[in-house]
């Protein structure tokens, strides 16, 4: 198969980064390496040394998704000290296409290429073919994104919703809203849909019930929940899973996602079984007048392993068609 058939595509968060080959007749991904970031001085050196330790210095059109906003030339990680020309990276790489994207617009562009085996259906709805979708994906941060088919193609819309405000809708959640807007001021879904958000309701959670715990990571308080070791981590889970619903049910309505809401990010996978026996759907749906609406608009947990190299690939054959 000729090199031009063949493309690299990246996926780069605050600590690794991660590349890959992909064809692009099938976007079948092989050949995955995993750096941690601080192994390299650059982005560049780090793209060259997997190109030349997997004997791919030949492929010439590269996709990259990265963590942070992609509004121009200059790139500038978030999390992470690498900042970088598009331009001039290009040219240093001699690469034909050198296409840089937020790395959620990559999660978006995902979307429509997912096989069955790669997401699971929450609830009711079925997904209609040429409307709009929307995901969102509560990691380090909380990642919100639409999809837009358009004229045969799909057009990424990344944005900041996990920064707009927060609705508590219970006592309980009340609470947690008192509790975080006294530490951080503005109370956004993503200071609860995150994993330090997870560890900000454990916490809020147990000053509500008069409890006295020791802090507890987003890992341990999962461990404990799908254990059964600990009911406060259980009800801290039931939290995010109910909150979750909510925001995925805004967004829904946002932009009349009749292609689906989709949940990706590094947490929920984690606690799937425990998805079932929450609000999650029933919070997505109560929306007053609007139940009604949402309750066609199906709801989707992404299990790819990669869905950002997947989306990368997605964008970049597209780029490439024209």
């Amino acid at each position: 198969m000729a090199e031009r058939q063949f493309a690299i595509v990246a996926d780069i968060g605050g600590t690794n980064a991660r590349f890959s080959r992909v064809a692009l007749d099938t976007l079948a991904l092989d050949q995955v390496a995993v750096y941690p970031c601080a192994d390299f001085p650059t982005l560049a050196a780090a793209l060259q040394h997997y190109q030349q330790q997997l004997g791919l210095t030949a492929i010439k059109d590269v996709a990259i998704a990265i963590a942070c906003p992609v509004n121009g030339d200059n790139v500038k990680m978030t999390n992470f000290h690498w900042q970088f020309s598009i331009n001039a990276m290009q040219a240093e790489l001699q690469l034909n296409t050198l296409l840089v994207m937020n790395d959620f617009t990559a999660v978006a562009m995902c979307l429509p290429a997912l096989a069955e085996d790669q997401k699971i259906q929450i609830g009711g709805g079925q997904a209609q073919a040429g409307k709009p979708m929307a995901v969102l994906g509560a990691g380090t941060g909380l990642g919100v994104a639409h999809l837009l088919p358009v004229d045969g193609k799909f057009l990424p819309l990344p944005g900041e919703g996990g920064h707009v405000d927060w609705a508590a809708q219970t006592e309980q959640e009340w609470f947690i809203q008192r509790q975080l807007a006294a530490q951080y001021g503005h109370v956004s879904p993503e200071r609860l849909l995150s994993g330090p958000g997870l560890e900000a309701i454990y916490q809020a959670l147990a000053v509500f019930q008069k409890l006295e715990v020791a802090p507890l990571t987003a890992g341990e308080i999962g461990q404990q929940a799908l254990s059964g070791q600990s009911q406060l981590a259980k009800d801290a889970v039931a939290q995010f899973y109910a909150s979750l619903g909510a925001v995925a049910g805004d967004l829904a309505l946002t932009l009349s996602t009749f292609g689906g809401v989709y949940v990706a990010g590094g947490i929920v996978p984690k606690l799937l079984p425990l998805l079932g026996s929450s609000e999650f759907r029933a919070r997505f749906e109560a929306k007053g007048r609007f139940a009604g609406f949402n309750q066609q608009i199906p709801t989707f947990i992404v299990t790819a392993e990669q869905p950002g190299l997947l989306g990368a690939a997605v964008y970049l054959k597209q780029t490439l068609a024209g």
